[in-house]
């Protein structure tokens, strides 16, 4: 995998698909190879939050209706969705941050719903209780694994870069729902005297068209858990480590907040900023390096590596695993946005979806 010396390109980046429109974040393939893509409701003109991409078109997914919300608070609508993951039984799963420009949540608006792709039709909406979707909350990435309790977990990052962060769990059978590791140190952006992200050679941060520049403040939000399912890896946006913490751990809700937090390891630095983590059934795990415009893998003898670095990689955001041996990953340029660039849209569109070699095939914790 590794390339010459020099800035030539590493891997080899196939492009899949342009995007003309609202920039993307999330993407997912299915098990037989449909691709499904998210766009969140940060300031483009959205007309659908969830596509799948069927012959080059982007198609509202699973209709229109489900993408036309009532309101911020709409349980039986996608109000702005950041995340959709295919799981380990070919379900999708569409992670609504119920935030549109961030604002406060409202209930019915956080959810994560569930879409049985043998009839493209909603099965399960899971909305949160005020005490784990907060009023600051960013519901950023999801895993699953469907292996605990009657019908799986699902593990939900808190993002939120103005309120408290830490990991959701999600019981799939019961819809019930709590928050762990709420505001540990893990969870947090750090500041930028242990962490100044540099991204196209310039520092990233928050530059409003009128005030001072700001640090960026996004907590917990790459996501993965490992391939025999015992523990879970994320990382806040604004750091260069990553953390893990046990699942079983996670899962037991009769652990005081302390007993958890006793089970979270400092996996260290990664090598640059992460906003997408991913794995898959090798035991490796992949991480975007929105400061190199590159994905790493770090292979299961501990060992870095770099996958893919190509300046066509503008901000790599999140990734898939796909049944066809594939790394999918989409580029959307998210630090040119105005909000960084003093009120200044730096975006040059398209933005894509690429996919990359890799002969590994997702986890399939089931």
């Amino acid at each position: 995998m590794n390339g010459p010396m020099g800035d030539e390109p590493v891997g080899e980046l196939e492009l899949v698909h342009t995007f003309t429109g609202p920039m993307p974040t999330g993407v997912s393939v299915s098990h037989t190879g449909r691709v499904f893509v998210n766009f969140p409701k940060w300031g483009d003109e959205v007309a659908a939050t969830v596509v799948e991409l069927r012959d080059g078109r982007e198609v509202p997914f699973p209709d229109e209706a489900w993408n036309n919300p009532s309101g911020d608070d709409d349980p039986n609508a996608f109000v702005s969705v950041q995340s959709v993951v295919v799981d380990p039984a070919d379900r999708l799963w569409v992670l609504d941050t119920g935030s549109p420009m961030f604002q406060p949540t409202r209930p019915g608006g956080p959810k994560l719903v569930r879409i049985d792709l043998d009839t493209d039709t909603v099965g399960q909406v899971i909305t949160f209780p005020t005490d784990v979707a907060l009023p600051t909350t960013y519901l950023n990435d999801v895993r699953f694994d469907l292996r605990r309790g009657d019908a799986g977990l699902a593990y939900v990052t808190d993002s939120s870069d103005s309120g408290s962060n830490g990991i959701i769990v999600v019981d799939l059978a019961t819809g019930a729902s709590w928050r762990r590791l709420h505001d540990h140190p893990s969870t947090k952006a750090e500041p930028l005297d242990s962490f100044r992200p540099v991204v196209e050679g310039r520092p990233f941060l928050e530059r409003p068209a009128d005030g001072p520049p700001r640090p960026v403040a996004m907590g917990a939000d790459g996501i993965a858990i490992s391939a025999d399912g015992s523990r879970l890896h994320y990382c806040p946006l604004a750091s260069r480590r990553w953390y893990s913490v046990a699942t079983d751990a996670l899962a037991d809700r009769t652990l005081r907040a302390e007993q958890v937090a006793a089970t979270v390891v400092d996996e260290g630095d990664k090598g640059g900023g992460s906003d997408g983590l991913e794995t898959d059934d090798s035991g490796a795990f992949y991480l975007t390096s929105y400061e190199h415009n590159a994905v790493l893998r770090r292979r299961p003898d501990g060992e870095f590596e770099t996958v893919l670095r190509d300046p066509r990689l503008l901000w790599p955001d999140t990734m898939s695993v796909a049944a066809d041996g594939h790394l999918y990953v989409t580029a959307n340029q998210l630090h040119r946005q105005a909000k960084y660039q003093r009120g200044r849209d730096l975006r040059r569109k398209p933005y894509a979806l690429f996919r990359t070699r890799i002969d590994a095939g997702p986890v399939r914790l089931r």
